[in-house]
């Protein structure tokens, strides 16, 4: 990935309307901004929150408050807490997310 023609500004991502995603239970709301072809999202999962597919989009995901479970298509589960982090390719393994307790990320795909 080449980042470019991106000036220098911050983000206060408080005021960025948040877009609701139901999941199969649960619901993720994201607040995302967009520079060309990068998306970078703070995401908050509801208790109980279940991913209604599997996904193949590259991410690069940090986990801030709360537990993310994340569950590879071939069986295997990694859980993230505040301050973990994942990354995989597009195409590379497909995952799905759930968590319990709720969870709060910062994305980048």
């Amino acid at each position: 990935m080449r980042m470019t023609d991106i000036p220098f500004a911050t983000t206060d991502w408080s005021l960025i309307d948040p877009t609701e995603h139901p999941g199969e239970t649960g619901t993720a709301f994201w607040r995302t901004r967009t520079f060309g072809d990068i998306r970078v999202r703070m995401v908050d999962y509801t208790p109980g929150y279940r991913a209604d597919h599997w996904c193949v989009k590259g991410h690069i995901l940090l986990c801030l408050e709360g537990e993310l479970h994340v569950e590879l298509r071939g069986g295997v589960t990694h859980v993230l807490t505040p301050g973990l982090s994942y990354q995989v390719a597009d195409d590379a393994e497909p995952h799905r997310s759930h968590t319990k307790t709720g969870a709060r990320l910062f994305i980048v795909d």
